[in-house]
Formats: C-alpha cells, sequence, structure tokens
C-alpha cells in the first residue's frame, strides 16, 4: 500500500470517529430524528408489557378436586365488647366460585375463638359440613390473666368438640403479641399446654411466623420489594425491638421439637426465599408440613428449585392461596376467578413468564414466573390428598 493511500485511510477513520463520537454525544432533543428528550416516569406509573411471545394456558379448573388449606373468610372483630364473627361472603358466594374450579373444600383459619368461633361454625361448616372447615385461633387478649395457660389449652378442646379442625397462629406471635411492654417469644414456654391440647384433639396447628425477609431490611433502593414497603411502611420490622426473621423460625422449631404429637403446618412455607432452609427443617421435624399461600411469586422465580422441592417432599405440601374476599389491598390474595386460575396455571402448564396475581403491578416485586409442570402424581398429593390426611377429611 503506497504511504499516500495508508495516510488517506487513516485520516478517514479519524474523521468516522470524531463524528460518530460528536453524534453518540449530543442530546436526543438535537438529533435529526425530531424525537423530544426523554420523559420522567414514576416508578408506580411503569407498566411494562412484554414483547415476549410465549404461550398463554388458561387453566379454569383444577385437574383434581382441591382443598385450599389457607383462606379467610371471616374474621373478629375485636372492638366488639365479647368476640364477633364478621364475614366476607357468603357462603353461595363462595361456593359458586368453588364449583367453577373443582375446589372441594375452603379451609377458613381466622374462625376466631370463644362465641365468635361459635358464629363462624354455625355460619359456614354446620350448614355445609362437606365443603368448609373452621379453624379455632388463641384468644391473646386474655394472655396476661392469671392461669392462662391451661385455660387457653382447655379452650382448644372445646373448640374441637365445637367442630374446629385446627389452631390457627398469626404472625401476632412473636411480632406484635406483647405483656408488660415486651414481646412475647413463639417458644414462650406458658403456650406449651395449648401446643398438647391441640394434638390431644387431633387438629393440626397452622401458624405464621415471620413474614419475607425483605421486611427486616431496610426500605431503600437496595430493597426488592421497596413498592411493597413503600406503600405500607407500617410492614417493615427493621430499626426496632423485634427479633430476626432467623431468631423467629428457630424459636418455632423448638415448640415443633418439643411436642412432636402435634401436626404443624407453616404458612406461606415458612421462608419462600430459602428452600434449602426449609429443606433442612422439613428433615429435621417430621410433623411438620408447609402451604405456599401467596408465595407463589417467589416459588415461580425459581421453577427448577421449586420443581425438585416438590417432588423430594411431595407428601408434605399442602394447597394454599391466603384468599380473601374484598381484600384489595393485597392484589395477590384477593379472592377472584383470576386468583385461582394464576395458581392452577402455576402448577400443571409449563407456561413461561406470567403474572402471579391479578394487578396491573406485581405488588411483592417486579418479576414474572414460570410454571412448574408437575406429574399428576404429585398434583393429586399437593392439591388434596395431604390436607385430606391431616385434616381427617374425606373427598
Amino acid at each position: 500500500m503506497s504511504p499516500n493511500r495508508r495516510q488517506w485511510i487513516l485520516s478517514m477513520a479519524a474523521a468516522w470517529g470524531a463524528g460518530s463520537v460528536r453524534t453518540a454525544a449530543a442530546p436526543r432533543s438535537q438529533q435529526s430524528t425530531g424525537e423530544s428528550s426523554p420523559c420522567p416516569l414514576a416508578l408506580t406509573d411503569f407498566e411494562p408489557a412484554s414483547m415476549l411471545k410465549v404461550a398463554v394456558t388458561q387453566v379454569e379448573k383444577a385437574r383434581f378436586p382441591v382443598i385450599d388449606i389457607h383462606t379467610h373468610l371471616s374474621g373478629v372483630d375485636r372492638r366488639a365488647p365479647e368476640p364477633l364473627a364478621r364475614h366476607r361472603a357468603t357462603p353461595d358466594e363462595v361456593l359458586s366460585l368453588m364449583d367453577r374450579h373443582n375446589l372441594r373444600y375452603m379451609v377458613n383459619l381466622t374462625g376466631g375463638y370463644g362465641a365468635a368461633l361459635d358464629q363462624t361454625l354455625a355460619y359456614w361448616k354446620r350448614p355445609h359440613p362437606d365443603r368448609f372447615v373452621v379453624f379455632t385461633e388463641p384468644w391473646f387478649s386474655r394472655f396476661e390473666e392469671e392461669g392462662y395457660p391451661d385455660w387457653q389449652a382447655g379452650q382448644i378442646e372445646w373448640a374441637a368438640r365445637q367442630g374446629a379442625g385446627g389452631l390457627k397462629l398469626t404472625k401476632a406471635l412473636g411480632l406484635y403479641l406483647r405483656e408488660s411492654g415486651k414481646l412475647v417469644k413463639v417458644d414462650d414456654r406458658r403456650l406449651d399446654p395449648m401446643w398438647e391440647a391441640a394434638g390431644s384433639a387431633g387438629i393440626p396447628v397452622a401458624i405464621h411466623t415471620s413474614d419475607p425477609e425483605a421486611f427486616f431490611l431496610p426500605i431503600d433502593r437496595h430493597n426488592e420489594r421497596f413498592e411493597e414497603l413503600n406503600a405500607h411502611p407500617d410492614w417493615s420490622f427493621h430499626g426496632r425491638d423485634f427479633p430476626s426473621s432467623r431468631e423467629l423460625h428457630e424459636a418455632r422449631n423448638r415448640v415443633i421439637a418439643r411436642h412432636p404429637k402435634t401436626q404443624f403446618i407453616l404458612l406461606h412455607l415458612g421462608v419462600s426465599e430459602d428452600l434449602q432452609m426449609v429443606s433442612n427443617w422439613l428433615d429435621n421435624h417430621p410433623n411438620m408440613s408447609v402451604e405456599f399461600g401467596a408465595r407463589i411469586g417467589e416459588l415461580g422465580r425459581q421453577p427448577r428449585a421449586a420443581a425438585k422441592f416438590f417432588d423430594r417432599y411431595q407428601d408434605r405440601i399442602l394447597f394454599g392461596t391466603d384468599a380473601v374476599p374484598q381484600g384489595y389491598q393485597t392484589p395477590q390474595q384477593v379472592f377472584t376467578d383470576q386468583l385461582y386460575e394464576i395458581y392452577f396455571r402455576f402448577l400443571e402448564p409449563d407456561d413461561e413468564y406470567f403474572d402471579y396475581e391479578p394487578a396491573p403491578v406485581p405488588p411483592q416485586g417486579r418479576w414474572k414466573i414460570y410454571g412448574l409442570k408437575l406429574p399428576d402424581q404429585i398434583l393429586r398429593k399437593v392439591y388434596y390428598e395431604n390436607a385430606a390426611r391431616l385434616l381427617n377429611l374425606r373427598l
């Protein structure tokens, strides 16, 4: 190549590079496309439409009968002088949805205590004994009364005789229930008679301990549940006198170890972000089962690990949704047709990249989930067989 030719190529390359740099650095408003500059957009207003062309399988009815072990059809009005049940729907409304989706039983965990429990049983279970199960709850407002431990144990025995199918513990134990200003620990020995009473009565204990790991971290730009916590700052347990999430789980596990004849169901999988930890718990505690209400958002973004987990513990996983009629503040729990169709889609086909709740903005975190395509053998167990065994139900 001649010197003149080489010099010409080098000069052209230099000119092209300089021009490229100037073009790339120029503001969009100065480019020849005529486009305006980018507009600020609040994260809460961002609702991206996926461009992926993937399979969409609508599963309107579960392949096998379903027992939803985790719903909240009623609650207790604690402002009333005596325990008073408040129902969030009518039996006819709930039965209509159940029949559309092959839901055989609905378990109402928040059945209350005392007179409220009797009202809830009369509203749901007694008119429809083959469709509804009602759990009782501890009467914690009387916790500081003398003789509470034995009295509460007696209440569990009474509730079982009335027809309660189990005992439900909310996260109040460990995070809200206080005595003289101090939190009552999950493994407080004064509750041992209550756990024993449930085992003696042959009813399981459904227990919600702790909350998602992110709820114990600062609400900042590194928290993947920032939007959820920013909207509900009172859900955060960071920076106060609360124990850590791990401490809460360890205390609950000590309870389970102390009462081997009582069956415990960990609501929300215990800690759905760490399936290896849950596996260790299940391996160490044969009287422990788990359910996954309001946690398919976590399971569905780790589908390979979740599928292995379902395979290994197929005899100890229960179907649950945490459904709440009219619970619009938590879209992942609203009792609707769409909610159940999403759960069935998560379990049955192997669809990719779909919403874990029926809402325009994902409420728990900005991600999508993937289906597990569980085999029929596992589906039967998860949908109804495991729950029927624990609840002594016949389908």
